[in-house]
């Protein structure tokens, strides 16, 4: 087993360092100098994928090989900002189609952040490749492309992190650490989390030519293939043909930081009831308004979004509220305010934690997040100890599947009209023929969808 590459320099600058020596503790990176140069490749050149390579860059000395994605413009840009980032100033190689980028190249790292629909086929195949993976949130698009990837992660022995970097974010690890876990709350027996962005496209574009520079065909795969309408570059969360919707966008960050700060696995029951009851005049067709409660024992999980009016509490947009005996814990990735039940006792309030003045490129960066930055360099370093330690990261594989695939029964449940149990082991749902057929979803020819079994 090698020592990662850490760069000891970077690693120590900024307010996570701190932090990331207490997460990561014993068990952490050994901050050697460079023995090995990580290899990695990134499989989705948009926004996020952009992103998360380039706080992988920041923490660790990395040789981008490749990169891939169906639109040659997004491609041809990505390349050009990493070689700026590079000190040898060389340009990746450039992929179209993700199985030759594979083929090619021996990569240490594959950086997935394609458009969900695209998460489950690449994962298993860099896994087969010898890759340890990093794949965006939500994991996949139906349960058992779930079950296929955390079967290929574990029979690769490769390591798997989900981009649930609440799980790794610094004020958040403070309140699970000093509020949940040291007992502040008492015992908890209800949690809300909710998202009222307006985030819902409400457009109806017209039917148009597919440009020369993206492969529509490629960039749909096993997707039902629409009629082109200006749809890749962020309007794809408004179908549920390449998505899982708010639920699966939105939620499942919530409900991953519940489960990771009150040590949750599989909800008892999932049920949901929602639609599009407001915002019908777009070609979106994911729902507007939707409810979902995960049931566990003594204690229900509420999610609500809205893709209209106003927020319950305008100071929490998206966030989580959970309830406990003694206090009350609001949190969300910019702050968390904890509010005692007893009057006189301490209130605790905590921003998010900001690095412009360690990381000053963070602020050059198009669409970045300046608040989520540290906590995705700090899951960028969680990945690297796990591969060196040869053991689980925070945001492992099986978490994120758990997280993800209750967001889809979810909606499952929402379009059924009633509550689901599914039993991981015999990957079904409970006495529900119907609901179980609708756990794997048709893959369009020629694409197959994964297997646990086969994998």
């Amino acid at each position: 087993m090698y020592l990662l590459p850490i760069n000891r320099r970077n690693f120590l600058k900024g307010a996570t360092a701190t932090l990331a020596l207490t997460a990561l503790g014993a068990n952490g990176i050994s901050l050697a100098d460079p023995a090995k140069t990580l290899r990695v490749g990134l499989i989705g050149t948009g926004w996020y994928g952009k992103s998360d390579l380039f706080r992988l860059m920041q923490v660790a000395p990395v040789e981008v090989v490749a990169l891939c994605d169906v639109d040659k413009h997004m491609l041809d840009e990505a390349a050009l900002l990493v070689s700026q980032r590079l000190k040898s100033r060389k340009k990746p190689r450039l992929y179209e189609d993700y199985q030759k980028m594979l083929a090619e190249n021996k990569l240490d790292i594959v950086l997935i952040g394609t458009p969900d629909h695209w998460h489950a086929l690449p994962t298993i195949a860099a896994l087969k490749a010898g890759a340890h993976v990093y794949v965006q949130k939500p994991i996949s698009v139906d349960v058992l492309e779930g079950e296929a990837m955390v079967a290929a992660a574990r029979k690769y022995n490769r390591v798997v992190q989900v981009g649930t970097q609440r799980r790794s974010t610094p004020h958040l690890i403070e309140a699970k650490k000093n509020i949940v876990d040291a007992g502040l709350l008492g015992k908890v027996s209800h949690v809300e989390m909710y998202c009222y962005y307006h985030m819902r496209s409400t457009a109806n574009p017209p039917i148009k030519p597919v440009p020369d520079f993206l492969n529509y065909n490629l960039w749909t795969g096993p997707a039902p293939l629409r009629s082109y309408d200006g749809l890749p570059h962020r309007r794809w969360r408004n179908f549920m043909e390449y998505s899982n919707g708010i639920v699966g966008d939105m939620c499942i960050h919530m409900f991953d930081a519940v489960r990771w700060m009150l040590q949750l696995g599989w909800p008892k029951r999932v049920y949901s009831t929602g639609g599009i009851y407001v915002q019908k005049e777009g070609a979106a067709n994911t729902s507007d308004t939707q409810t979902a409660t995960f049931e566990y024992d003594e204690l229900n999980c509420v999610w609500q979004h809205r893709t209209w009016g106003t927020p319950v509490n305008p100071e929490y947009p998206w966030g989580l509220t959970i309830y406990g005996e003694k206090g009350t814990l609001l949190a969300s990735p910019h702050q968390f305010d904890f509010i005692p039940v007893e009057e006189g006792d301490e209130r605790i309030h905590r921003d998010a934690v900001y690095e412009k003045e360690e990381y000053p490129e963070d602020l050059k960066e198009e669409g970045m997040e300046l608040h989520a930055a540290p906590a995705t360099r700090l899951h960028m370093l969680d990945f690297l100890a796990a591969i060196e330690k040869g053991s689980k990261p925070v945001a492992d594989i099986e978490q994120g599947h758990i997280s993800t695939a209750s967001c889809i029964l979810a909606n499952l449940s929402m379009e059924l009209g009633r509550p689901l149990v599914y039993d991981p082991v015999k990957r079904e749902i409970t006495g529900d023929p119907e609901a179980s057929a609708l756990l794997q979803r048709p893959y369009r020819h020629p694409w197959v969808h994964p297997d646990q079994d086969k994998v």
